[in-house]
């Protein structure tokens, strides 16, 4: 009697280690099927060179000469993007670049010559 519980024990066993290795073939049998696409990862260096700036002209307001309107410049090399802030810690206006010639509207917000005290130009390909 002792045999037969033992043989059946054995049997149940022997049946249960059979589907968990089933489940576990067929998990791995989804997981193995996966697939990643190829990318590329790198890493380089360059100069970075600057720009210059030259024929600065500033355009006052026709009913308020105390407020600038605009400011025009070249820029050398041609370059893309432009802004420019005429106070220090101050509003950044955008610019419009044709070929070097550059201007920039201070109207929004409106920049006055009581604060204006620097022209700081950034441009970038």
């Amino acid at each position: 009697m002792i045999l037969r519980r033992a043989r059946g024990r054995g049997l149940r066993l022997a049946a249960a280690l059979v589907v968990a290795g089933a489940v576990g073939v067929g998990t791995y049998a989804y997981t193995a099927s996966n697939s990643v696409p190829a990318t590329q990862a790198g890493e380089g260096a360059t100069a970075i060179s600057g720009y210059t700036t030259s024929a600065v002209q500033y355009t006052l307001n026709g009913a308020d000469p105390t407020k600038i309107d605009a400011v025009a410049f070249t820029i050398s090399p041609t370059t893309g993007t432009v802004k420019a802030q005429l106070v220090s810690a101050g509003s950044w206006y955008a610019c419009t670049n044709s070929v070097g010639s550059v201007s920039c509207a201070t109207t929004s917000p409106q920049a006055t010559v009581a604060t204006a005290n620097q022209l700081t130009v950034v441009a970038a390909q």
